[in-house]
């Protein structure tokens, strides 16, 4: 009862006029940029993070909630229309999304991704109003010890369960916490890695770092490939962006059945929204292998509805898991926890006794997020389409510009700009090999509170590093995280296993056939 009328208390903030005006910019803005190609949610924050800092903290993580669920849309839209999602967790979508727009069914897809995703993070968003205080609670039980131990989680969970390759993932995850230690040491004072630079003695700023590795990265990579790209693969967008009720009779069972594969991950360090929209689209494939008509492969809309409804319940709850918890769960999550320490202010469970207004106005921002997305998606799918005709050399030029306008903004410093230069060059040839960059932005953000934290809980205990597994929670915290390595490195052994037997079926087929053409 105390958590809804917090909520009420929220709404009155969030449906000012001010803050109203912000959710509306973010949601647009972040459509806008993630519909754009090669783009995506994560690009879209990364890239708007240096315009909040004009705002109050209120009005700019309203703005960033907007961001964020709207960037997330204009991946399921690139996805749809021209089979090119933004972001990982839309390749789902893909599947079945881009064979609807092929057949002419375009608007009824983009209606499909709208609502599964209003209906996806309505629900998510109205548990993080019951769960994330209950998990604020939760971690007033943690020390310095149980802090690590989660960080410690996220950086394995996500350099080597989600990357494909495990040493690819440690070393954007190295790379991440190799930044964080650049500049003095805040406890020792001691000068680390910085050449002897002076502008290097405050570190490396993590906006310069989310702009250049997300954003300017991007345009090089895009620009490297621009020439090779394929032909048009834009499809109509025009029609009925309405489903009629027997396509609504369709879908709604696959969007509560994504809705509920997608909640959990939420609070699971495994990458964000791509495993559960792949879960989701799995179990959709598989109850349409046992109908009387399969329709997957043909434009089936379950196949869409699921991935879209999972990928958005996921971000709800891992928005309540970074209020409560201060834990990131993907690199757009990552960028959002960065904007709360430019302002000063650490997600966790004080965050709820000390800044009330910020957390409940913010949670009430996403109900508004979502029926301002549905609103505007819904009828303006062909302004989206139309944002796809601008050259590319223009698009990403622009993006280039934008994104150094905005460090420079920020910091007043051409060095600063060096360095963004330098790690977009770094982060193109990090794409450019295949080595993920979420465990990047993860190590980066998490990198000094886990140094702090072990550092603490080590001065504690006298340097005895027993300490460290020392209580009930970091010992299920690491019973959990060696089974998920246990499981993932099982599947991953079983999959060569059954691609190298059929590598080994194909090569008998096709050795008699040359020796009879012999």
């Amino acid at each position: 009862m105390d958590a809804l009328m917090s909520l009420f208390e929220g709404f009155a903030h969030a449906l000012t006029p001010m803050n109203l005006l912000w959710v509306f910019v973010g949601c647009f803005l972040g459509t806008a940029v993630g519909v754009l190609p090669g783009l995506g949610s994560s690009m879209a924050v990364a890239l708007l993070l240096p315009m909040t800092f004009a705002l109050d903290p209120t009005g700019a993580f309203i703005m960033f909630a907007g961001v964020y669920f709207g960037g997330l849309f204009g991946d399921s839209t690139m996805a749809i229309l021209m089979n090119t999602p933004g972001q990982a967790s839309a390749i789902a979508s893909t599947f079945e999304g881009h064979k609807m727009a092929k057949s002419g069914r375009a608007p009824q897809a983009l209606a499909t991704a709208a609502i599964g995703a209003f209906i996806g993070g309505f629900i998510s968003c109205f548990l993080v109003v019951f769960v994330a205080p209950a998990l604020a609670d939760l971690s007033t039980s943690f020390g310095p010890a149980e802090f690590f131990a989660l960080a410690l989680f996220a950086f394995v969970a996500t350099s080597s369960v989600v990357a494909d390759s495990v040493l690819k993932g440690l070393t954007a995850l190295v790379l991440g916490i190799g930044f964080t230690v650049i500049g003095i040491d805040s406890v020792s004072g001691t000068e680390r890695f910085t050449l002897g630079v002076p502008e290097l003695f405050d570190g490396v700023s993590l906006v310069t770092v989310t702009v250049g590795v997300l954003a300017l990265g991007e345009v090089f990579f895009i620009a490297s490939r621009i020439r090779r790209q394929a032909t048009d693969n834009t499809v109509s967008s025009s029609g009925r962006p309405f489903l009629s009720r027997k396509e609504v009779g369709e879908a709604l069972p696959a969007w509560l059945r994504g809705t509920a594969i997608g909640l959990p991950f939420g609070v699971i360090p495994v990458g964000g929204a791509d495993v559960p929209t792949f879960m989701a689209y799995g179990l959709e494939r598989k109850l349409d292998s046992r109908r009387k008509d399969p329709q997957f492969g043909q434009g089936a809309i379950r196949g869409l509805a699921a991935p879209e409804a999972a990928g958005s319940a996921t971000t709800g709850i891992a928005m309540g898991a970074l209020l409560a918890l201060g834990l990131p769960i993907s690199a757009t999550a990552a960028i959002m926890l960065a904007a709360f320490r430019q302002y000063g202010i650490q997600p966790g469970p004080l965050l709820f006794d000390r800044s009330p207004e910020l957390v409940w106005g913010l949670l009430a921002s996403f109900f508004v997020a979502m029926i301002v997305l549905l609103i505007i998606n819904l009828p303006f799918a062909p302004l989206w389409a139309k944002l796809l005709k601008i050259p590319d050399p223009y698009l990403y030029g622009g993006i280039a510009v934008f994104c150094g306008l905005g460090i420079y903004a920020t910091s007043a410093s051409t060095f600063e700009l060096l360095i963004l230069l330098g790690i977009g060059v770094l982060s193109f040839v990090l794409k450019r090999y295949g080595v993920p960059l979420a465990p990047l932005m993860i190590g980066m953000v998490l990198g000094p509170l886990a140094e702090s934290n072990l550092r603490d809980a080590l001065l504690a205990a006298g340097g005895d590093a027993s300490t460290l597994v020392s209580s009930p929670i970091t010992i299920v915290i690491y019973l959990v995280l060696i089974a998920a390595l246990v499981y993932t490195g099982i599947g991953r052994v079983l999959a060569r296993k059954r691609q190298k037997q059929e590598a080994q079926a194909t090569q008998e087929v096709l050795t008699p056939a040359n020796s009879s053409q012999g």
